[in-house]
């Protein structure tokens, strides 16, 4: 992406402003349909006991899919560079439908009040976190250096509690994992209007621009939604 928001023109404030509103919405609405696609796929999953079946219960397809979700994040920048916006949608959407065959497994786990509960109060922090980052003047880049060193240790602490299976710091790397993610929603909402390049609406270079900030979104969202699920979640 061109690191320069006004790709050398002489724009005024207000222009710009307009400009960042109009690829923001963007931005949301991509992400919102991604979500949806999580959503639909996931109920459909868990509403179908063969589904269940092959895609929860089967290791070999679970597994498969979970790395096949790492291999498109991985991959999604250097594929969006060489393809069309429509390919870059493709993508983002082919990735939160098979998002949605893993998160199937939640509703075998939390009951389905307390999964909307929790997706209601992710919806109302990561809307004000947004908007925060979208307005503020601060440059969140530390904040954002931050989170990442936090979602390291989140990780790795997750890694060796697979082994341990120690309540207690199940409960502190959900915590820290909460406060990780409405960091980088902050930071990342910043990067992303910032990183917009103003002149160009509506080309092509626009769209993938704004299918790859609604990823960026997207998984801050799932994150700090799955984060929140393990402290307010009811299980079966």
């Amino acid at each position: 992406m061109n690191m320069n928001p006004y790709a050398g023109a002489s724009v005024s404030p207000s222009q710009v402003a307009v400009e960042q509103a109009a690829f923001m919405r963007k931005v949301y609405a991509f992400m919102s349909l991604g979500l949806a696609t999580t959503g639909l796929v996931a109920i459909g999953v868990a509403s179908s006991d063969d589904a269940i079946a092959f895609f929860v219960l089967n290791r070999v397809v679970f597994y498969g899919l979970l790395f096949a979700q790492l291999a498109m994040v991985w991959s999604f920048s250097a594929i969006a560079r060489r393809t069309s916006a429509l390919g870059a949608g493709a993508l983002f959407f082919v990735y939160a439908a098979v998002s949605g065959l893993t998160f199937s497994v939640i509703f075998l786990v939390y009951t389905e009040t307390s999964i909307a509960s929790t997706f209601l109060i992710a919806g109302g922090m990561f809307g004000a976190v947004s908007a925060f980052g979208y307005v503020t003047k601060r440059d969140l880049t530390g904040v954002g250096h931050f989170a990442m060193m936090g979602l390291v240790g989140v990780i790795i602490a997750s890694v060796v509690n697979f082994f341990m299976q120690a309540p207690a710091l199940y409960w502190l790397t959900s915590c820290v994992g909460v406060v990780v993610f409405v960091a980088l929603t902050a930071y990342d909402t910043q990067k992303i209007r910032s990183l917009n390049v103003i002149g160009n609406a509506g080309s092509d270079d626009d769209h993938k621009e704004a299918i790859h900030g609604a990823l960026v979104l997207y998984l801050d969202f799932i994150n700090l939604f799955l984060f929140l699920l393990r402290l307010l979640g009811r299980r079966r």
